[in-house]
C-alpha cells in the first residue's frame, strides 16, 4: 500500500519537497511521429554523487546545472537502454533545467524514430550505488498514457506496445511465443495431453479429445486472465497433477466401447486454463491490447499442442499398426508411468501448499 501512495504521488506530479531519504527519479517518454521526446529529473544528491561534487546544492544554480549537464548525460545516458523492436534508440540529451521544488535537475533528451516501434522496451538503473533507488516511469504515445510503472534494482525492465499496427503484430508474437513456450517448459502440461493420446483411436476421436481440451482451457484462460473467475495457484496446481493421475487411472481401466477420455479432457481443461493464465498474467497484459495478447497466447498453447499431438499419435499409430501386443504394453506400462509422475507432482504441490 505504502509502495502504491508513492507512485501515485510521484506520477501526478506532486510538488513536495524531494528529500533524498526517499530516493526518486522521473522519467517521461512521449512517443510522437517521427521521434521519441523524453526527460529524466534526478535528485542533485545522486547526480552530485555522480560526478563527485563536493556540495549537491550547487546544481540547483541553472548556470551550474547547464555547465554539467554534457558530463551527466555522458554517464546517465548508457544506464538509459531504449530499444524499439529490438533496435537500440540513440538517444541525444539537448539541455537542462532545476526542479527547486523537487531538489531536481530535468535532462531533456530527443531521439529519432524513422517509423514507430510496435514494442519499445526500457531497461534502466541509473543509480547503481544507491539499492533502494526507484525510477517512476511514464510513457505516452502522443496525448495517451500508455504505462505507469516504477523501476529499480530488482525490477529494472519495462515494455510498452503502441497502438498502432505494428505495435498489434508484436503482441501477437510475443505471446504467440510464449503459449508455445509454456507448454514445451511445462512437463505436467505436455504430460497430460501425451496420456490422453496413449490409447490411441481414429482421427475422428482424436481430434474430439484435443478440441474437447482446447474449448475447456480456452474458456477458463480467458475468464482468468481477465478476473472474472480467479482461483488461487495454490488450489490449481495440485489439481493439474490429480487431472493425470486421474486420466492414467482411467487408461488402465479402459475396455472396449468405454473411452472417457474427450470428457476428462474437457473437465480437466477448465483447471489447465487456470493454469495457463497464471503464466500469462506474469508477462504484465499490455491493458489496450488484452483481446490480442490473450488470444496469441492461446494460439501459441495450441500450436505447442499440435505439435505434441503430431508427434506422438502418429508413432503410437504406427506401431499399433505393426505390433498390437507392443503397442497395448506401452499404453499399459505409459499409463503406469503417468499415474507415478501425477502422484509425485500432487504429493510436491500438496507439501507446498501446507507450508
Amino acid at each position: 500500500m505504502k509502495r502504491a501512495l508513492l507512485l501515485a504521488a510521484g506520477l501526478a506530479c506532486a510538488a513536495p519537497a524531494f528529500a533524498h531519504d526517499a530516493p526518486y527519479s522521473f522519467l517521461d517518454l512521449r512517443l510522437q511521429p517521427g521521434r521519441l521526446e523524453g526527460t529524466l529529473t534526478a535528485h542533485v544528491f545522486d547526480l552530485a554523487h555522480e560526478i563527485g561534487l563536493a556540495d549537491p546544492n550547487l546544481l540547483l544554480d541553472s548556470t551550474r546545472a547547464a555547465h554539467e549537464a554534457p558530463r551527466l548525460a555522458r554517464i546517465l545516458a548508457p544506464r538509459l537502454q531504449l530499444t524499439g523492436d529490438g533496435r537500440a534508440i540513440a538517444l541525444r540529451f539537448d539541455g537542462a533545467s532545476v526542479e527547486r521544488a523537487r531538489k531536481g535537475v530535468t535532462l531533456r533528451f530527443t531521439a529519432p524514430l524513422p517509423r514507430s516501434p510496435g514494442a519499445l522496451d526500457l531497461e534502466t538503473r541509473l543509480f547503481p550505488y544507491d539499492e533502494t533507488h526507484e525510477t517512476y516511469v511514464n510513457v505516452y504515445e502522443g496525448d495517451s498514457l500508455k504505462l505507469q510503472t516504477v523501476l529499480d534494482a530488482r525490477h529494472d525492465r519495462a515494455r510498452v506496445y503502441t497502438g498502432t499496427r505494428q505495435g498489434r503484430l508484436a503482441v501477437v508474437a510475443t505471446f504467440l511465443v510464449a503459449g508455445i513456450q509454456h507448454i514445451f517448459t511445462g512437463p505436467d502440461h505436455v504430460l497430460f495431453v501425451i496420456a490422453l493420446l496413449l490409447l490411441g483411436g481414429g482421427i475422428g476421436r482424436l481430434l474430439k479429445i484435443v478440441t474437447a481440451f482446447t474449448l475447456a482451457h480456452s474458456i477458463t484462460l480467458a475468464l482468468a486472465t481477465l478476473r472474472i473467475v480467479d482461483p488461487p495457484a495454490r488450489m490449481i496446481e495440485p489439481l493439474i497433477a490429480l487431472s493425470i493421475v486421474l486420466v492414467g487411472f482411467d487408461n488402465l481401466r479402459a475396455s472396449p466401447g468405454r473411452d472417457h477420455r474427450a470428457t476428462l479432457a474437457f473437465l480437466f481443461g477448465l483447471v489447465h486454463g487456470f493454469g495457463f493464465a497464471s503464466v500469462l498474467r506474469e508477462f504484465s497484459l499490455p491493458p489496450s491490447a488484452v483481446g490480442w495478447s490473450l488470444f496469441a497466447f492461446n494460439l501459441g498453447v495450441e500450436v505447442g499442442q499440435a505439435a505434441i499431438v503430431a508427434a506422438v499419435a502418429p508413432a503410437l499409430g504406427l506401431l499399433r499398426g505393426r505390433s498390437p501386443t507392443l503397442a497395448a504394453g506401452v499404453a499399459r506400462y505409459g499409463s503406469f508411468a503417468v499415474v507415478l509422475a501425477g502422484a509425485y507432482w500432487l504429493g510436491e504441490r500438496l507439501l507446498l501448499v501446507g507450508r
